[in-house]
């Protein structure tokens, strides 16, 4: 075995361990100090602080090391504390503190000392013999979150290459050399005009207080701190909150989090102030007299329970229907579908986790047998390819973009599926920039030249799948021609990207709303998974198909049984069997009739048949397509109830309003998009007046009749485990920090990769469909609509924005704009910031111009964040031929310059 020596006691070496690992490991105390390392970044080497000296033999010659680098070897003496260290790290400290301002060697008062601080009481230095330097800087306080003072800056490199290697934006660089040299962002500019997108690694990373941030959370004394989950995408990153006084102060990233490993975005690190702001719901409103007014709890819940109870017995259940939210937790997701199903008695429960991402659990479970991710985000170093497909991963996906762009940073192959030069773009080895819509027809070149290159896996295909013979005829059988055309790319450019894709060892697929929003939606995820089974892409690390989910607890509502046909755990509600289980333990009858989809909700309000509609932590008139028709139905609904955080557009409308608590007002358990189930811990009390969705659906169902025991994370889950069968050793107090991904064996083990030896249908299933036009393109008025209008999100934003525009997100991106390519702009004579007139069959708005390369002519790109601009005004009603997942990535429009 072998052995190095640390202050001459052995201890063993660990392959590829360095210096400063081994002597961390082995014997912590005697770790040697350092500036420029941090375990998340690359070995630099760079301020000689962790110096050690080394020798071959216990009374041998030593030399000096920078421990941060060099690698421990058989045999080593390693001297942590000599003397000559002890000298060498005084001159260090001297050396930096002659370039330091005195007023910050010390911390603020009530404030942690920075690292750099604490090794300046740690490391004595006698006198300063080098010239003092008075330094004269400007501190950047530009930034909305990011301040820099140059005049603390060490040079230790530390916020570059967390720049580079971490989130992979390259802003930061060093300008000059020796005494001149400087920190810049980007080209020398103020923060706020950089390319900065505030993730606030380097701030996190930063030996001293050169970058800190508004809230000052690297070094605050904070009175308490709790890790929790982050509310704003499917990444699922852990966070810990500080607090002083109860009151929340600064949000930091974890560092040992499976997740995100200390690494957050803009929103989830410091997106929070909306928590006390002066427009949060504090107390249930009624309409009375046309006006939402201030009630009691008991009047608002029993007038809800009155109401719903009247309109069951007179128009009956069917007349009800309820809107669950990916924002809520599992257990309150769970509870809302058990409260449609067994207090009301009908399955008209949906939410957005199927709105948007149906078409992926409906392709994914036709050919796979389940419709989640098959694998893992830290497998992403294993893949020799990476496919990213209608999935703008930086800016809807940011922890899980900044990996996927290091990897091809790396020379990872990575290809781009997307209509518009999406950032990832720049690092692709490929970018097929497709016609919206055309998804299709573009997925079903690349499996052509998948099996004419002989591309596949001929053992996969025997031993794991079944239906191949039919679906290579019909892969073979596609008119080129025709697919080349419609969707804009050229067949050159498609067979080099399959053969990339067939060629990896290890292939990794992403796919976003950019694939499932469509007419095709589900056709498009069945030929993706079919790309990963012909080329045996499934079942073991590095591969797979993965969907990135747009909001926190997509996966958790769909997992819990928010979707009108499919019941807690995925179980087919018209199976007599499935209802038998539910019966079982919710100690009644489920209901056997169909339910309603959201769109089948809007469409039975509108013709007088649905009566009711509660509607939990949902802003519909700003998230779902063709608000008109929307307003029109919701207005047409005899009782509408809304749970909400602020008074939102859909709410604004309601006869009942009940102020829900935040998520950081309340403990659950979110679902990522990898099937992490993990702890959101409660960080503060509710707001005065507000209660958890959860706790209000608990209140409901009581006053209904039905016993349900009381709002509790704990309680919840383990009625769930008994109820969902993946979830079967999923216990609140058995989670642990990082969670576990289902499904959960009854011991606790979790899964990592799914279908490692069988699908859950056994053998996998081929499915291949050809392109058809979506009827949005088609009719006889489509020459009035020459453009094409697609939608996504901005990294510093949250859908319908309600929660972020309250925050100084707002400083950083404050309005949708319309992407429009130069060359449609000079036909249209459109200049840059121009108010266009944006028109579509359903309606009409109007949007700032950005002219941009980004778009191809023809195409025109917009975000739905601000509620003045209500782009889904002009969305369609046309929705994916199988899983009635609304169209929102394709609108035809025509647009003119306004006034």
């Amino acid at each position: 075995m072998s052995q190095a020596f640390i202050n001459h006691q052995a201890y063993a070496i660990k392959n590829g361990e360095t210096i400063y690992q081994f002597v961390s490991r082995c014997l912590p105390e005697h770790t040697p100090p350092v500036l420029c390392h941090e375990d998340s970044l690359e070995p630099f080497g760079n301020c000689r602080l962790c110096s050690v000296e080394v020798a071959s033999s216990e009374n041998g010659p030593r030399r000096v090391q920078a421990s941060c680098h060099t690698p421990v070897t058989d045999g080593d003496y390693i001297f942590t504390d000599s003397p000559v260290i002890t000298k060498l790290r005084s001159t260090i400290m001297e050396l930096l503190l002659s370039d330091y301002p005195v007023n910050h060697r010390l911390p603020r008062k009530d404030e942690l000392p920075a690292p750099f601080q604490q090794l300046i009481e740690h490391i004595p230095v006698e006198e300063i013999r080098f010239p003092l330097r008075k330094i004269s800087v400007n501190e950047d306080t530009s930034h909305p979150y990011i301040h820099f003072d140059a005049s603390q800056c060490i040079h230790c490199y530390r916020c570059i290459r967390a720049c580079d290697e971490v989130q992979g934006e390259m802003v930061l660089a060093m300008k000059g050399r020796g005494y001149d040299a400087e920190i810049i962002f980007s080209m020398d500019e103020e923060i706020k005009f950089s390319e900065c997108v505030a993730c606030g690694c380097c701030v996190q990373t930063c030996p001293t207080n050169a970058l800190t941030d508004r809230y000052r959370a690297k070094t605050m004394h904070a009175d308490q701190r709790v890790r929790t989950v982050c509310t704003y995408c499917g990444v699922g990153c852990n966070l810990e909150v500080l607090l002083k006084k109860g009151d929340i102060k600064a949000i930091t990233a974890v560092k040992d989090a499976a997740v995100n490993q200390g690494h957050a975005c803009v929103k989830g690190r410091y997106a929070f102030e909306y928590i006390r702001h002066p427009d949060r719901l504090t107390t249930p409103l009624i309409r009375k007299d046309n006006q939402l007014q201030p009630v009691s709890w008991d009047e608002a819940l029993d007038y809800i329970a009155d109401t719903l109870n009247h309109i069951k017995q007179v128009q009956g259940a069917q007349a009800i229907a309820g809107i669950s939210s990916s924002r809520c937790t599992n257990e309150e997701n769970y509870l809302m579908q058990k409260f449609m199903r067994v207090v009301i008695g009908n399955n008209n429960i949906d939410g957005c986790a199927r709105v948007c991402h149906a078409p992926t659990a409906f392709g994914m479970r036709q050919t796979f047998g389940t419709g989640a991710a098959t694998n893992s985000i830290d497998q992403i170093p294993l893949a020799d390819c990476l496919l990213v497909i209608g999935a703008n991963s930086t800016e809807a996906h940011p922890v899980t973009g900044a990996k996927i762009r290091q990897a091809a940073m790396k020379g990872v192959s990575l290809i781009v599926i997307d209509p518009r030069a999406i950032e990832l773009t720049r690092y692709a080895a490929i970018h097929l920039q497709l016609r919206p819509g055309t998804n299709v027809a573009l997925l079903d070149m690349f499996i052509y030249y998948l099996i004419t290159d002989n591309l596949i896996d001929e053992s996969f295909i025997t031993q794991r799948t079944e239906g191949f013979s039919e679906f290579k005829q019909s892969a073979l059988a596609i008119d080129i021609d025709e697919c080349e055309q419609v969707t804009g790319v050229s067949r050159q450019q498609v067979r080099e990207a399959a053969l990339l894709y067939g060629q990896a060892n290890n292939a990794m697929c992403f796919h976003g709303l950019g694939l499932t929003e469509h007419y095709q939606g589900s056709r498009g995820v069945m030929l993706v998974a079919s790309m990963a089974m012909m080329t045996g892409n499934i079942g073991r690390p590095g591969v797979g198909v993965n969907p990135l989910r747009g909001q926190n607890n997509v996966q958790g509502a769909a997992d819990m049984g928010v979707q009108p046909e499919l019941g807690a755990g995925y179980l087919d509600i018209s199976d007599e069997k499935a209802r038998q289980h539910y019966a079982l333990h919710y100690g009644c009858e489920v209901p056997v009739e169909k339910g309603l989809t959201t769109p089948e909700m809007i469409h039975a309000a509108a013709q007088g048949k649905l009566k009711a509609l509660w509607i939990m932590g949902e802003d519909i008139l700003q998230t779902d397509p063709d608000t008109g028709h929307i307003r029109s139905a919701l207005k047409n609904l005899d009782f509408l109830i809304v749970q909400e955080i602020f008074m939102t557009e859909t709410a604004s409308m309601a006869d009942v309003v009940l102020p829900a608590a935040s998520h950081l007002e309340k403990s659950g358990t979110f679902t990522n998009g990898e099937r992490r189930i993990q702890k959101v811990n409660r960080v503060i009390e509710p707001l005065p007046g507000t209660r958890a969705d959860g706790q209000i659906m608990v209140d409901i169902m009581n006053r209904m009749g039905y016993q349900q025991a009381g709002y509790d994370p704990a309680i919840q889950l383990e009625e769930i485990s008994k109820v969902v069968p993946f979830f079967a050793g999923v216990r609140w107090d058995t989670l642990g920090d990082n969670g576990k991904q289902w499904p959960v064996s009854v011991e606790g083990s979790d899964t990592k990769t799914l279908h490692t030896e069988e699908f859950k249908t056994g053998k996998g299933r081929f499915v291949f469909t050809r392109f058809i036009e979506t009827p949005e393109l088609l009719g006889d008025d489509i020459n009035n609509y020459p453009f094409i209008l697609t939608t996504g999100r901005r990294l510093q934003h949250y859908n319908c924005g309600s929660m972020t525009r309250r925050t100084p997100n707002i400083d950083i991106v404050n309005k949708d704009v319309l992407l429009i390519n130069p060359h449609d702009a000079q036909r249209y004579d459109i200049h840059d910031d121009d108010s266009v007139a944006v028109r579509s069959r359903h309606g009409l708005t109007h949007l700032g111009a950005k002219l941009s390369d980004q778009v191809k002519p023809g195409v025109l790109f917009t975000t739905f964040h601000f509620p003045e601009v209500a782009i889904n005004q002009l969305t369609s009603g046309v929705l994916d031929m199988d899983a009635n997942t609304p169209e929102f990535k394709v609108t035809a429009v025509a647009i003119q310059r306004a006034g």
